[in-house]
């Protein structure tokens, strides 16, 4: 990843655009060996740069995060939102709020598509079970047909419990939904702070999706409930003012349309029809006409 020549580090918004057009590239995929590099690799990036936020250097943080994030393949969506989470992270203790936004969304959007592709592959899988269970209860069907002694045959043991592929996915699903918590707790609380209607909105959408999340900590789930009970009076003031500011500006460009024609805005009236919902204009001459 190149830098500014004059030392600035680049700033998340440079760093999402960087993401998109990693996962809008076509996703080759390493061999086990070199991706085995790569991400011992980022790993090691990784490793410094939690060591660096323990340190309270957020700003090294993120660029040893950034790092490990360009040397990540980008087809590991789950490793890459945990980076992502934890650069979301470092712009929060910075009050950084628009690139804490920024990278939280990045991660939670990487994590969508893993859970996708998971799905799939497991509704696949499931198909492939059933499949193979079918044909094997067949053959066992056909073999009672022909074996005159199948009657007296033992028992076929049971199968052991605890599937290890299923106790697999189980644990990545666990891990997944963790590190969701976190990229939303991160990105509500940017969005929160960084205020204005539609991230007040934004934030009151991310507490509501925590609510329903069953591995928040009792602190987590208490400031879920506080965030949920104290934001939306925040967001109907922010509506408001920004409606009243947008009214303003059209108003004042209304009145530069109309001053050459000897007219202002206050000669019109807006009627709000009651059955649709909708507006009409209504022209109010000076003559009462």
């Amino acid at each position: 990843m190149t830098f500014p020549t004059e030392g600035k580090r680049p700033s998340s918004l440079d760093n999402q655009k960087d993401a998109e057009s990693r996962e809008g590239e076509a996703q080759i995929k390493f061999s086990p060996e070199e991706e085995a590099t790569l991400v011992a690799e980022s790993n090691a990036n990784k490793t410094e740069a939690n060591s660096l936020f323990a340190s309270a250097k957020y700003e090294q943080a993120i660029s040893k995060y950034d790092d490990a994030v360009a040397v990540c393949p980008n087809y590991l969506d789950y490793e890459l939102a945990v980076l992502r989470s934890n650069i979301a992270a470092c712009h929060l203790k910075l009050a950084q709020w628009k690139d804490a936004i920024s990278a939280a969304t990045s991660a939670l959007d990487g994590l969508d598509r893993l859970e996708k592709e998971e799905a799939l592959q497991a509704d696949e899988a499931a198909k492939a079970k059933a499949k193979a269970k079918a044909k094997e209860e067949e053959e066992e069907v056909e073999e009672e047909i022909i074996s005159a002694g199948a009657g007296k045959a033992a028992t076929a043991p049971p199968e052991t419990e605890g599937d290890p592929e299923e106790a697999a996915r189980q644990k990545r699903r666990e891990d997944v939904l963790r590190i969701r918590a976190k990229a939303l707790l991160r990105r509500a609380r940017a969005r929160s702070e960084e205020g204005g209607w539609a991230n007040l909105a934004g934030a009151e959408e991310d507490y509501k999706l925590l609510e329903q999340m069953p591995n928040l900590t009792p602190a987590d789930a208490k400031l879920v409930k506080t965030q949920l009970r104290t934001l939306p009076p925040r967001t109907k003031a922010a509506q408001e003012a920004e409606t009243a500011e947008m009214w303003g500006k059209l108003k004042e460009l209304g009145n530069g349309i109309l001053k050459p024609f000897g007219l202002s805005t206050n000669n019109f009236q807006m009627v709000k029809d009651e059955k649709t919902g909708g507006y009409s204009m209504n022209f109010q001459g000076g003559g009462g006409e």
